[in-house]
């Protein structure tokens, strides 16, 4: 197709290029005026009766009288629009049908969602793993983002996102499968960094970018991408990563210079750093080895270790704004760790609470160490809208 033709993208920011000229939704500038265009071009190929444009416009059969005024307004907009394409491209484009309108398909017209759609279905065809990958590549060149996303709310478009965000997820996971055979590992990267984009929660994803930088030899990349995604995760859902991710982030841990280190060198990696004064705050997959740890040393040496548990409960009933219960959570581990001695450990095992590794404490004591933070965090918090429960429990020894 030539300069003639009219080149559309919906997938990210909706525009129109045409004859060297490009308009485009940015801002939040005319909504329903850019709605109205990109659903007269996604369904160009009939006649739209002006009741369906109605019911874009968001009205009921009692609103008859106005929506004709709207869409008549809506309209003349939407062709003033176009016009910055081509003196008369409203009118040329934007033709009545029938009893209805339509978009003018006598001129030559490519929409990047109907390329992407075919190119899919072409790379499934292909028998041949290289023109696969080439065909997949150049389809997910095209996707810059979900179907509208500035519409992403309106009835007729949720859908057509759905379809369009998994076809692209599919073509995602096949092509970096392929990649990997081919050992192309950073461009595989870059593949899983982009969809992270627009799918910031998917667990495979971030399994095989955490794959791809290990086996690229980045074992520092691996460590921060899997404490972006613990942070993300806990944040919006107060889980950890899935067990096979931190076996990638653990093996990235493992991995040791090819150099024989002197003692006094690994003594150096192995040196805290920062602030030593009150209990050590660590993640909770380190909590879990050093709480296996103690187990041990208290079966064979009978000391008495207890683990408490802190939550924060609000004093109303009703659930506490998630701001207000990340800020009270950030109080409550100060309170923890400067009534703690530096012998005892803390992690946060959930959205709303803390567990503390005890040892050398019988049960008495750990309940007065839990009673001594409460009353702390009351003091410095008087207003604050969540209180404070406890438990305490010895750890349990596996014989």
């Amino acid at each position: 197709m030539g300069q003639d033709t009219i080149h559309v993208r919906m997938l990210g920011t909706f525009s129109i290029e045409w004859r060297g000229r490009i308009i485009d939704d940015t801002g939040n500038r005319a909504r329903k005026v850019w709605q109205l265009i990109a659903y007269m071009i996604y369904h160009r190929h009939r006649s739209i009766p002006k009741e369906e444009l109605y019911a874009l416009l968001g009205g009921g059969e009692e609103d008859q009288g106005n929506l004709k005024s709207a869409l008549r307004t809506i309209l003349h907009r939407a062709r003033l629009m176009l016009n910055q394409l081509g003196e008369t491209a409203g009118h040329d484009l934007l033709i009545r049908q029938g009893e209805g309108y339509a978009w003018n398909n006598d001129f030559p017209i490519e929409v990047d969602t109907e390329v992407f759609d075919s190119q899919c279905s072409l790379a499934l065809s292909v028998e041949d793993k290289a023109q696969r990958l080439y065909i997949y590549l150049a389809a997910l060149d095209l996707y810059k983002g979900d179907f509208l996303s500035k519409f992403s709310g309106e009835a007729w478009v949720i859908p057509l996102n759905t379809y369009f965000h998994h076809l692209y997820l599919g073509a995602v996971s096949e092509a970096v499968a392929m990649l990997e055979e081919q050992r192309q590992h950073e461009l595989a990267i870059s593949l899983c960094r982009q969809a992270l984009k627009t799918e910031p929660y998917s667990e495979q994803l971030y399994w095989h970018l955490m794959r791809n930088l290990l086996d690229s030899g980045d074992q520092k990349g691996v460590v921060a991408t899997y404490e972006e995604m613990s942070q993300i995760f806990f944040d919006n859902f107060g889980i950890l990563p899935d067990e096979s991710v931190r076996a990638l982030y653990y093996e990235a841990n493992r991995s040791v210079s090819h150099q024989a280190l002197p003692l006094e060198a690994v003594m150096e990696q192995l040196r805290e750093a920062g602030d030593r004064e009150g209990a050590m705050v660590c993640e909770w997959d380190f909590f879990r080895v050093l709480y296996n740890a103690m187990a041990r040393m208290a079966l064979r040496n009978g000391d008495a270790v207890h683990l408490a548990q802190i939550s924060l409960v609000p004093k109303e009933d009703k659930p506490l704004a998630r701001r207000s219960l990340d800020r009270a959570m950030i109080n409550l581990q100060d309170q923890i760790r400067v009534n703690l001695r530096r012998g005892d450990t803390i992690s946060r095992c959930s959205i709303s609470q803390f567990v503390i590794l005890l040892p050398q404490a019988n049960y008495e004591d750990s309940c007065a160490v839990c009673e001594r933070i409460n009353r702390s965090f009351v003091r410095h918090y008087p207003h604050s809208p969540a209180e404070l429960k406890y438990a305490v429990q010895p750890l349990e020894v596996a014989e």
